[in-house]
């Protein structure tokens, strides 16, 4: 039983940056795909970046390629989502997520979410 906390989120402005953390209890990171994923006003629940513990391999939506990036301390049991070059369009609740499955880009595969950081980008 895997528990999730974000953190980080605010109002930056276009072209700005924010880290998100995502604190982990209650399981082994090394057992699970960590993905960030978020949902903007009038939409669905779309992927974001991921991270695969064992693998040590990351994937990235096309959307935030360049921009974004998602990386982990094992010591803090966190993951983080560094986000630069933030534009308006980013304006969204981000949330972490973990999975055991296989399917990073799909929300439905993930078990485990926290309770969401809203990050909202000003033109």
């Amino acid at each position: 039983q895997v528990q999730l906390v974000e953190s980080g989120g605010g109002l930056v402005q276009a072209g700005g940056s924010l880290r998100l953390s995502c604190a982990a209890s209650g399981g082994m990171l090394s057992s699970y795909v960590m993905g960030w994923l978020r949902q903007a006003p009038g939409k669905d629940r779309e992927f974001v970046a991921g991270i695969n513990y064992s693998l040590r391999s990351t994937t990235y939506a096309d959307s935030v390629k360049g921009r974004f990036t998602i990386s982990r301390d094992n010591a803090k049991n966190t993951v983080y989502l560094q986000m630069n070059s933030l534009k308006p369009e980013d304006t969204a609740i981000y949330y972490c997520a973990a999975t055991s499955r296989a399917g990073w880009a799909n929300p439905q595969v993930y078990s485990y979410w926290g309770q969401g950081t809203q990050v909202t980008v000003s033109s």
